[in-house]
């Protein structure tokens, strides 16, 4: 901690500011006159570095009893870097100060505090003792409080600091080890085949050898830290998973690695978790640091791995609360209870497990042996987050029973294929998907993974893809949206409301934490749609964060996850009843957006569960907006500029910009680096393709084989099919074109069909640098401001949902067969409504154009234009911007 407070600082007139006015009022008892103390350190802690929150009433727990401070000073880890104790001024402050102590109170760094005095003791010793009616008194202790750094603080700083470098090294050396022992060891290429081929079961068909040498290096420096945290030296022996794996690490470390020696290098990071562990006390904290650990090591070891299953778990406060609120919502629509038997529940994503362990909590300790074995359930695809779930897991149950089981509960598997999952791993771990398969999940809850696919093919870093699953969202959610570009619905978050629909059939409760994109997004239109048919009641907790929708917010301080998405949590409620009954009631709240994420979690643990909630109710409209701030309701009504399913609209064909994937080499200024540029890329990505040709290998391989270095090619999967066939690239000046980058930023680029990932129908819109079209290009969504732009060149798909383009000529590939792109229809309706037989499509056009641009137009349908392709009203030049206008359209 670190501080530099005065007594010219507005925090330190506010206290004494306040207990001048207690003092004017009489009141001198401690439960008041503490407050302005607390509000002082309060405000001291968030302007610390690094910053710490203040946690009222903290529980110290010792051998044979617990202590209650005042409030206690937590980082991000939920480690306490000092305490405090108020008393008011009728006690003896000394007297009162030993006796604390003697019931076990820390002596590090703890304040005992009365309005007048101020004790502190650091490292067992009194170092301040003195009247702190003055300023400079007040200051000086507050200071010294913040300015302390206990020995296991600093220790475990300097440890995380040094951990996301010496992790990547020691991996290196491990993995380095295995590539020897394959060589040159047998029996351990003969465990190690086995090993990988069950993973490949387990977890993903497409798994590559380097992910499981991955697992092998997590669970050797892994292991010692759930050992010693959990004092289970038992576990790798029982659990199921663990089992597996020592056998391969056993050959490993037969002959060639001591695993001793080789994690001394790691042995003051392992002591400073081990000690520092040993400070957080209560099962929040405990939670809350597995979990920073957890990320810890991830973002240090695997960043990728990290990137692609979406590693940040889920802050205690929205456990908590959710929790809380299924727990409630069982008594109130069902009668029931977490505890009861035949009340299954189920986390799919189970992570670090702190649903699954917050869960026990709230189950009476009489009714949790039975539903430890037989109706508590979760599921895990990685690795690491297995181990420690399962560890978590049988740690709460043998801290609430005080019996060490093993928990049965738990699969490694992915959740979203667990029907294509047939003899895997274990026999054990095989039966326990069997059984889980087999039960009628009443209670779906966790925290699905937010990474929908990866951003850069490089990485070779793609999810799986889960056939009927999709299957599943496309005959639903996509089937019954308006959208034209339905790529949110690929988000995983979606996949997981989908599938927990499905999984809890006739009746049941789904809890999940997610982005909160579905509840204004156009593409969702469908998805809140069928949401709205499959449950009987929806609530909605709005946590805001969206940091790309309002730039003024930021992901580290505004954000409850520390991302840039919006976030939300959902509960849905479904009775036993005939689909065509059901009338869902939609409730919802939202905090507020600029509060931080610390205050956001404050709110949710006042709150505490659903029916401490001032709820919203919500009535969709006929287009299936929830929120009123989707739009206006006769936007509908208006001329629509394009149809995905051939109806009756302006624009025959649209495009989404050209989304090249690779736009460092194939734009630029400068029209001579664009030609070197490409000149070059296309000299290795022929190099690559006659590489394959020769090596003939299994396609399976194409990931592992290909350069994967940005600074040599940039590869999308678009252009890996192209290497597949064969396809090689010769550079011509002639695809070298004008483009628009970005708005009123025009460059250089290179137009192949190769090298650019998704060129859209720009072959068919300007077949050649001359074309002599025009077209508008506009972007929708909340993340840029809504533009409209006239264009005749190339324009780019852009960032954050892309960007679409209305061609006035459409062409042949081959620049013949022009014709106009406005239908008939649309001139007709024109004609019409303005009585014109003499109204062209190029008035249209303009027409379209100009509306475009009405401040009026975008100030009423700003909603919508965020949501949505623009609609057209017809005006009259006269009226202004009215749907029933009558007259004629000015024309250019």
């Amino acid at each position: 901690m670190s501080l530099d407070l005065k007594p010219s600082h507005a925090s330190v007139k506010a206290y004494y500011d306040t207990l001048h006015q207690f003092g004017q009022l009489y009141i001198d008892h401690e439960g008041a006159v503490r407050s302005a103390f607390q509000d002082l350190l309060a405000k001291c802690g968030r302007k610390a570095k690094p910053p710490l929150t203040l946690v009222p009433e903290y529980r110290i727990e010792r051998a044979r009893s617990s202590v209650i401070v005042d409030g206690a000073l937590v980082d991000l880890y939920h480690l306490p870097h000092g305490y405090w104790e108020a008393k008011d001024e009728k006690d003896d402050l000394a007297r009162e100060v030993e006796r604390k102590l003697d019931k076990g109170y820390p002596r590090d760094n703890i304040i005992f505090q009365a309005p007048e005095r101020a004790i502190l003791y650091q490292s067992g010793a009194r170092i301040f003792d003195e009247n702190i009616t003055r300023p400079e008194a007040l200051v000086s202790v507050v200071n010294q409080f913040f300015d302390y750094k206990a020995p296991h603080i600093q220790e475990w700083e300097e440890a995380v600091r040094d951990f996301s470098e010496r992790i990547p090294e020691l991996a290196a050396a491990v993995t380095k080890t295995i590539d020897e022992e394959k060589k040159r060891n047998p029996a351990f290429v003969r465990s190690f085949k086995d090993f990988y081929a069950l993973c490949k079961q387990a977890i993903n068909p497409n798994l590559s050898e380097e992910a499981v040498e991955r697992m092998l290096v997590q669970h050797l420096l892994t292991e010692r830290i759930f050992r010693k945290i959990f004092d289970n030296p038992d576990f790798t022996r029982r659990n199921v998973v663990a089992a597996e794996i020592e056998k391969v690490v056993a050959e490993l470390t037969k002959r060639s690695l001591n695993r001793d020696d080789f994690l001394r290098n790691l042995e003051r990071f392992y002591r400073a978790i081990e000690r520092s562990a040993e400070e957080t006390t209560n099962f929040s904290e405990k939670q809350a640091f597995l979990n920073k650990v957890y990320e810890r090591f991830f973002q240090g070891y695997s960043p990728k791995e990290a990137d692609t299953h979406g590693i940040v778990y889920t802050p205690q406060p929205i456990v908590n609360f959710m929790v809380r609120s299924v727990e409630e919502i069982l008594q109130k629509e069902f009668g029931r209870s977490l505890g009861d038997k035949g009340v299954h529940i189920l986390d799919p994503f189970v992570g670090t497990g702190n649903f699954i362990v917050r869960m026990m909590q709230e189950i009476k300790t009489t009714d949790l042996p039975y539903k430890y074995e037989n109706e508590l359930h979760c599921n895990e695809v990685m690795l690491l987050p297995y181990y420690i779930a399962s560890m978590n897991i049988e740690h709460a149950y043998f801290d609430r029973v005080g019996e060490y089981k093993p928990f049965p509960g738990i699969c490694l598997v992915d959740t979203f294929d667990m029907r294509a999952q047939s003899t895997f791993f274990t026999e054990a771990n095989t039966t326990r998907i069997e059984a889980q398969s087999r039960q009628e999940i009443f209670v779906v809850i966790g925290n699905p993974p937010y990474n929908a696919w990866q951003v850069n093919e490089n990485d070779n870093n793609k999810n799986r893809k889960y056939e009927a699953l999709n299957e599943r969202i496309s005959e639903t959610y996509a089937k019954s949206s308006r959208a034209t570009n339905k790529s949110a619905l690929s988000d995983p978050y979606v996949k997981a409301i989908r599938w927990a629909s499905d999984r809890i059939k006739q009746e049941g409760v789904v809890a999940f934490v997610t982005n909160s994109g579905f509840l204004e997004a156009l593409a969702a239109d469908g998805m809140r749609m069928h949401l709205s048919r499959d449950f009987d009641e929806v609530y909605i907790v709005d946590l805001g964060g969206n940091v790309r929708k309002n730039p003024k917010l930021s992901g580290t301080t505004h954000n409850v996850f520390g991302i840039q998405v919006g976030v939300s949590i959902n509960l849905f409620v479904r009775h036993n009843v005939a689909a065509e009954d059901r009338q869902c009631r939609i409730r919802y709240a939202s905090a507020d957006e600029f509060w931080t994420r610390t205050r956001k979690y404050a709110w949710l643990d006042g709150l505490r569960a659903a029916s401490g909630v001032e709820w919203t109710v919500i009535k969709p409209d006929g287009r299936n907006n929830w929120l009123q701030r989707s739009g206006s309701a006769d936007f509908g009504s208006l001329v629509p500029l394009a149809s995905e399913e051939n109806a009756d609209a302006v624009f025959a064909t649209i495009s989404n910009g050209v989304q090249t994937n690779r736009d460092a080499w194939v734009y630029n200024f400068s029209r001579g680096e664009l030609s070197k540029n490409v000149e070059r890329l296309s000299a290795l990505y022929n190099q690559q393709v006659r590489e394959w040709k020769d090596r003939g290998r299994d396609p399976k391989e194409l990931d592992s084989f290909v350069d994967a270095d940005d600074m040599h090619i940039k590869w999308s999967s678009r252009l890996k099919e192209r290497l597949l066939l064969g396809r090689t690239v010769s550079f011509t000046g002639q695809r070298v074109r004008s483009a628009l980058y970005r708005p009123f930023c025009k460059q250089f680029m290179y137009f192949d069909d190769t090298l650019v990932h998704r060129p859209g129908q720009f072959p068919r819109i300007l077949p050649g640098p001359d074309s002599g079209n025009l077209l508008i290009w506009l972007k929708i969504g909340g993340d840029w401001p809504f533009f409209a732009l006239t264009s005749n060149v190339i324009t780019d798909q852009l960032p954050q949902g892309g960007s679409q383009c209305f061609p006035f000529y459409t062409y042949a590939e081959d620049g013949t067969n022009r014709r106009e792109n406005i239908t008939d229809w649309a001139l007709e309706q024109f004609r019409a409504r303005y009585g014109d037989r003499s109204i062209t499509k190029w008035d249209i056009f303009h027409y379209i154009y100009a509306v475009l641009h009405h401040p009026e137009y975008r100030q009423r349908y700003s909603a919508n234009l965020r949501r949505e392709l623009p609609r057209i009203p017809f005006v009259s030049a006269t009226q202004g911007l009215k749907p029933s206008w009558k007259g004629r359209p000015t024309r250019r």
